[in-house]
C-alpha cells in the first residue's frame, strides 16, 4: 500500500509537470481547431458555479461572450454583482445574471434549485466549477465536512435538482464539472468524510474530485437516454486566487509557469461549444481532448465499483429522494 501510494505522487508529479503547466498548455494548444470556438450559443440558458473569479470566472465571460444567458452561481453578494456587471461591460451581454448560493449549503444549494425551477426555464449547460480545498477540518453548520460538502455533496445535489431542467434542453443539454488532476492520487473511497483521526485537506480534495470524475459515469449511466451528456474535466495546474490561498507553497513556487484562468476554462468552454457527436459522455476532458482516468499500476480502476453506495450514500445525506 505504501509503495503504490508513493507510485501514485510520483507518476503524477512526473506527468504533472508535463502537461498540466502553461508549457503543457501551449504545446498542446498547436493540435486547437480555431473554428471549435467560433461557435455561438445564444439565448442558451447556462449555470455556472463559484463564478465570481478564477475558471469560473472566466467560463462565465467566455459563454456570455458567445450569446448565452449565463447565471453565475456566487457565494459572496457583493463579489458576485462585481463579477456580473463585469461581464456585462467585457462582453456587452446584458443576459447575465446573479445568483447567490453557498454550495456548502443544501438549504441553499435547494432554495437555488428550486428558483430555477420556478422560471419555468430549460437548462442548456450546468458548469459544476465551484471547488475548495481547506487544510484544516471544518464541519458546516448542516454536520458535512467543509470539502466534501462544496466538492461532492454540492456538486451531487445541484446536479441532481437541475436533471429535470435540464432535460426541457434536451438532447442538447449538458453537466461538464470541473475536477482536478489531484484525483489521479487518489482510488474511491466510501469514507466520505474523511473520518481518520489526522486531516489532510489535500487528500480529501484529491478524493472529492475522484468521486466527482465517478459521478460523472453514473450520471452518464442513469440519465444520457434523457438527452443529457455528462463530461468531467482537469484544467490543469491554473493560477487563482483559490489555489494560492488553499497551496501557497505551490502557488509560489511555481509562479509565472501556471496557466492563466482563461487557459484553465479553455476545456470547459470547448466542451460547451461542440456538437454533442463530437464528445463522449462520462468521459474526462484535458486539454480538448479525451484523457485517461487513471495513471498506470495506479490501482485506482477497481475502485469506480464503490459508487453505487456512494450515490446511495449521497441521496441520503443531502435528502434528495
Amino acid at each position: 500500500m505504501f509503495l503504490q501510494k508513493a507510485w501514485r505522487s510520483a507518476s503524477f508529479g512526473v506527468y504533472g509537470y508535463l502537461h498540466f503547466m502553461k508549457s503543457g498548455f501551449l504545446e498542446h494548444s498547436k493540435k486547437f481547431k480555431e473554428e471549435d470556438m467560433q461557435i455561438r450559443i445564444d439565448g442558451k440558458n447556462c449555470v455556472v458555479t463559484g463564478a465570481n473569479s478564477g475558471i469560473g470566472y472566466a467560463t462565465a465571460e467566455a459563454l456570455a461572450s458567445r450569446g448565452a444567458n449565463v447565471y453565475m452561481v456566487c457565494r459572496n453578494k457583493e463579489r458576485g454583482e462585481a463579477a456580473v456587471s463585469k461581464v456585462q461591460s467585457v462582453t456587452g451581454n446584458q443576459n447575465v445574471y446573479l445568483e447567490v448560493c453557498d454550495l456548502s449549503s443544501l438549504s441553499d444549494i435547494k432554495s437555488c434549485a428550486s428558483k430555477f425551477s420556478s422560471k419555468e426555464q430549460p437548462v442548456h449547460i450546468l458548469v459544476n466549477n465551484a471547488g475548495l480545498l481547506e487544510q484544516k477540518r471544518i464541519i458546516t453548520p448542516e454536520g458535512l465536512e467543509l470539502n466534501f460538502a462544496v466538492n461532492v455533496a454540492g456538486t451531487f445535489a445541484i446536479t441532481e435538482l437541475m436533471v429535470p431542467l435540464l432535460e426541457k434542453a434536451a438532447p442538447d443539454a449538458r453537466v461538464i464539472t470541473v475536477s482536478s488532476g489531484g484525483m489521479y492520487t487518489s482510488p474511491l473511497t466510501t469514507d466520505l468524510q474523511f473520518s481518520e483521526s489526522k486531516f489532510d485537506g489535500t487528500l480529501q480534495y484529491a478524493r472529492n474530485k475522484r468521486v466527482q470524475v465517478a459521478l460523472t459515469e453514473k450520471w452518464t449511466e442513469l440519465y444520457s437516454n434523457r438527452g443529457i451528456g455528462f463530461y468531467s474535466m482537469h484544467p490543469g495546474w491554473v493560477e487563482t486566487p483559490g489555489v494560492a490561498k488553499s497551496l501557497p507553497e505551490f502557488s509560489e513556487r511555481l509562479s509565472g509557469k501556471l496557466r492563466t484562468s482563461e487557459e484553465g476554462a479553455d476545456t470547459v468552454v470547448w466542451l460547451a461549444l461542440q456538437p454533442k457527436e463530437k464528445l463522449v459522455s462520462g468521459a474526462f476532458y484535458f486539454d480538448r481532448a479525451e484523457a485517461p482516468k487513471h495513471l498506470p499500476f495506479a490501482g485506482t480502476s477497481s475502485s469506480h465499483a464503490l459508487i453505487d453506495s456512494i450515490v446511495e450514500s449521497l441521496h441520503s445525506l443531502c435528502s434528495l429522494s
